[in-house]
């Protein structure tokens, strides 16, 4: 079984979060890169579990992105990857980064595609609908369980107001969220072992962007707390009518 999983560069959630050149680029001075949470902890760990239980299972990790994005992947590799793919690519565009790495697909014969729920930057949660569009696969969103028995998987996803349970035959694009897999941390033998480990870079194929990044805002500052005294109700509605405007 042939596994792809996608893999995405995002600021650690502990940086500052700033923009220059008039709000329309990312600082990205100091800022410490990880893997996104979501491609991290669920999507690769389950593909991980997966191989643990059937050593036939093969790994391959992608990424659309520069050079930049390489000790990323590494550490994707470190925690259980078979082999990384880096499309240098650096478009923003979410159609152009699922544009490439269907590329790669069609010609991977995988069994499972696996992306995480969205990306903790741009929260697009777009990736894995675009691929199920191009590649014309099944794709089961906001997974929070897989198993697998031979070709037919059984995959339990979160829907408004409770879970549903989805069967489905191989091969299927899963988008991945929190219950699919625990974090796990990259061991010494497995972070020696991803120095060679192959990463294989493709230049780009795709370059017809349809969208691009024209600002960035900063939420505006919350403002202070104000607290009503329980006898004055006129005034708590006045507030949550006038100000907060809930009512």
């Amino acid at each position: 079984m042939n596994i792809l999983v996608c893999i995405s560069k995002t600021p650690d959630t502990t940086a500052k979060i700033a923009f220059v050149e008039g709000n329309t680029k990312f600082d990205e001075n100091g800022v410490q890169w990880i893997i996104n949470p979501y491609d991290e902890w669920y999507s690769l760990v389950r593909a991980i579990e997966l191989k643990e239980k059937n050593p036939n299972v093969i790994i391959h990790l992608i990424t659309v992105g520069g050079a930049d994005t390489e000790p990323i992947i590494r550490k994707a590799l470190a925690l259980g990857g078979d082999e990384a793919i880096r499309v240098n690519n650096t478009s923003n565009d979410s159609m152009v980064v699922a544009q490439e790495i269907a590329a790669v697909a069609k010609g991977g014969a995988y069994d499972m595609i696996l992306t995480g729920k969205e990306t903790i930057d741009y929260n697009s949660a777009s990736i894995g609908s675009m691929l199920c569009a191009l590649l014309d696969t099944t794709f089961i969103p906001n997974a929070i369980s897989l198993d697998v028995n031979g070709n037919t998987a059984i995959v339990k996803r979160e829907i408004e107001g409770g879970e549903e349970t989805c069967e489905t035959n191989i091969p299927f694009i899963l988008s991945c969220q929190k219950g699919m897999a625990e974090q796990r941390i990259p061991n010494m033998r497995g972070i020696m072992a991803a120095r060679t480990k192959p990463l294989k870079v493709l230049e780009a194929t795709i370059h017809n962007e349809t969208t691009s990044i024209q600002q960035f805002d900063i939420p505006p500052a919350k403002s202070g707390v104000k607290l009503v005294d329980p006898s004055n109700m006129d005034e708590l509605v006045r507030l949550l009518k006038e100000e907060a405007k809930v009512i």
